[in-house]
């Protein structure tokens, strides 16, 4: 018996127009399977609930899980992603606008080895034209060109500890602020997850969207001169294939600095 066709925001990228969508950080969420898809390709697990509407997704090692649950309001935490066990706990949010495109930064960073070195996290906004602040408290705040999007590193007082905050934000004129997107990263997080997310937020490559999945159109430019259905399936398909050989990859390499060499045993000398 054939199945019923239903059309769903799950079909393929054939179904839809898509726009060609600047600024990317408010583009909306777009796919999420940009993410989902990626970390099983990577041998992530499946753990959902099959009648419910959320995706949990655990590493092969189960040091990292991701999860999205869909709440009410857009602006609520969609997407956590935490660290467990012995080799360091923490954990980010991030709300249901913020485009994919820029958490798979981090997400993708969680597939490769970690690097020997820290990488910068400031000059990289720095680089991208946006402005740089510290305080006499030790807080820090890059902000976007647009003023819209900032980064803050904020100190909690008296434990001396930091927490990290990106947002996008529109003033009300009433001397607050409407919050379009909201991530938040515990300071216990390694630095290169940090980084790896704050190069995705500094790039300012379009975005492909569909015309009415942007949560502020007056705030986007939309063209549809970009890639369409055939073109942004086979785009996702190379992303995936690259995944599963970076994966491969860093299993090879964590393989090989768990090995140790052998030890040849000395042979003593025959007396004469």
């Amino acid at each position: 018996m054939s199945q019923p066709y239903i059309s769903t925001r799950a079909d393929g990228p054939e179904h839809s127009i898509w726009f060609e969508t600047r600024p990317r950080h408010l583009a909306g969420g777009g796919d999420p399977r940009h993410i989902t898809q990626a970390l099983r390709a990577a041998g992530w697990k499946n753990h959902s609930d099959p009648d419910y509407p959320h995706v949990v997704l655990a590493s092969p090692d189960h040091r990292h899980t991701v999860a999205l649950e869909p709440e009410t309001s857009s602006y609520a935490a969609w997407w956590r992603i935490q660290a467990h066990g012995d080799h360091g706990q923490w954990y980010a949010t991030f709300g249901g606008n913020t485009p994919v495109e820029i958490l798979a930064g981090l997400t993708d960073a969680l597939l490769k080895p970690v690097p020997k070195t820290a990488p910068e996290i400031w000059p990289t906004l720095a680089w991208a034209g946006w402005s740089y602040e510290r305080d006499e408290h030790g807080n820090e705040t890059a902000t976007h060109p647009d003023t819209i999007l900032s980064l803050r590193r904020r100190n909690v007082e008296p434990a001396e500890s930091f927490f990290w905050t990106a947002e996008a934000t529109l003033p009300t004129g009433l001397g607050g602020h409407e919050r379009i997107w909201h991530a938040y990263f515990d300071d216990r997080m390694p630095p290169h997850l940090i980084a790896a997310f704050t190069r995705a937020l500094a790039l300012d490559e379009p975005v492909q969207r569909r015309h009415y999945d942007v949560p502020h159109s007056h705030l986007v430019t939309q063209l549809q001169n970009g890639p369409q259905g055939e073109q942004l399936a086979a785009a996702h398909e190379v992303r995936l294939k690259t995944v599963r050989a970076t994966a491969r990859k860093t299993r090879r390499t964590a393989l090989a600095a768990q090995t140790t060499p052998s030890t040849m045993t000395a042979v003593p000398a025959r007396s004469r």
